[in-house]
């Protein structure tokens, strides 16, 4: 199953709304907001980081930065650093750019930047640079058991 069908899957499992948008190929957060007509702050970008010897996903508003500084004092580890494109392509199957903010349908951990609690609806790319998700941040945050993390600049 390809990540697009899994989330499908999980939303529709837990009975969240959302909506699926197809669009030209968005290889950056500015792209994609401009084809969704929506602002960059409700973008979420999921950013595969190596910290140490693990990986996981964290979430965060398409306008912001990640603070590999907070992060890693988050996770009590000395380095931290992006995945390669080949690691990515590794745990993910996927282009930079094209991965969707759910680390669990990768057996990845998954954390979420407050910024993405401040917006009412998010929208990121779902597994592909041509389709994206829309949906209410409350509810996406129900997947997290709602634990949001201060991880940005």
């Amino acid at each position: 199953m390809i990540p697009f069908e899994k989330i499908i899957q999980l939303l529709e499992e837990k009975k969240l709304d959302y909506k699926v948008f197809k669009h030209e190929p968005t290889p950056t957060s500015e792209d994609s907001a401009r084809v969704r007509n929506c602002s960059l702050d409700s973008g979420v970008k999921a950013l595969v980081i190596k910290a140490e010897n693990k990986f996981l996903i964290c979430a965060i508003s398409a306008s912001k930065r990640l603070s590999h500084k907070k992060l890693q004092s988050l996770l009590q580890k000395k380095k931290s650093r992006f995945a390669t494109a080949e690691e990515l392509f590794e745990l993910t199957e996927l282009k930079p750019g094209a991965v969707p903010p759910f680390g669990l349908i990768f057996n990845l951990p998954t954390l979420v930047d407050n910024s993405v609690k401040e917006q009412e609806i998010i929208n990121f790319n779902a597994g592909d640079l041509c389709v994206s998700i829309s949906m209410q941040s409350k509810d996406y945050l129900t997947l997290f058991h709602s634990i949001t993390h201060d991880i940005t600049e």
